[in-house]
């Protein structure tokens, strides 16, 4: 695409990769992207910056015509492969990809959070697309704890749903009232990471039993000291995000000891 230059999050990971795909696949020219924090005098004039740091901006240099979220991806991918136009303006399929959009770039700053003190670029907080992704995360990782708890049988009850769901939500709950006491106005942004956190968990989980399942392992120790591993690894990510976003370390001492009450619960 001559002319059109795409306005890209450069704190943001997910936008860095695929408007850098765009430039590498030849969609757009090689100075055919800008980031938001470092653009031109010129780009910065024709376009709504508050808009643009929640739906990357496409512009025109020739017409100063501006494109926004997911119409700037469709209009770049359309321009190199026109058998998609039909397909875009299917009204069901835009609607659906354009609240896909949304769900994602309103809570890309949790999902891979960046330097907020730094950062120029980070998403308004929209509570609609920020609840959507807490209980869908909350969903999946309770199923799949679910899932997992059957691998320890002998260890541990074999849970249910409700149980895995009710100890998620719970978890919510309660940081959410530690993070209201100690930042009242990071609470939502607090449980987006905290969220994050354990689905990435659970995924990390889920790729374990599948590896276990082909080698047929059965050991339930095995799988507890793996379980073990994985909540380790959730303490450290937790302690890295509450740094990154500057909350006070006394969450993860509130996330730690909702886990050994819940455990406490469990074993008895």
């Amino acid at each position: 695409m001559k002319n059109y230059v795409l306005i890209f999050d450069a704190e943001c990971p997910i936008c860095k990769t695929y408007s850098g795909a765009f430039v590498k696949a030849g969609m757009l020219d090689k100075n055919g992207r800008e980031a938001y924090q470092d653009m031109s005098n010129q780009t910065c004039s024709l376009i709504d910056k508050k808009r643009a740091r929640n739906e990357i901006a496409l512009v025109n240099t020739n017409t100063g015509e501006v494109s926004y979220g997911i119409d700037s991806v469709f209009k770049v991918v359309a321009n190199s492969y026109p058998v998609f136009k039909r397909l875009f303006s299917f009204s069901p399929f835009y609607w659906i990809m354009k609240r896909l959009y949304f769900f994602i770039s309103y809570n890309r700053k949790v999902i891979i959070p960046g330097n907020s003190k730094e950062d120029t670029c980070t998403p308004d907080l929209n509570i609609k697309y920020r609840w959507t992704y807490i209980v869908f995360t909350w969903v999946i990782s309770s199923v799949i704890l679910t899932r997992y708890s059957h691998l320890l049988t002998g260890l541990i009850p074999v849970s249910k749903f409700y149980r895995e769901f009710i100890i998620c939500g719970g978890q919510i709950i309660f940081q959410a009232l530690v993070i209201n006491f100690i930042a009242k106005d990071k609470v939502h942004e607090y449980l987006g990471n905290m969220m994050t956190i354990s689905f990435f968990a659970s995924l990390l989980l889920l790729v374990f039993m599948s590896i276990a399942n082909l080698l047929t392992i059965t050991n339930p120790l095995i799988y507890a000291s793996f379980f073990m591993f994985v909540v380790a690894g959730m303490l450290l990510e937790h302690a890295r995000r509450m740094k990154l976003i500057g909350i006070p370390w006394i969450a993860s001492v509130g996330w730690v000891i909702y886990r050994l009450i819940v455990l406490t619960f469990i074993l008895n």
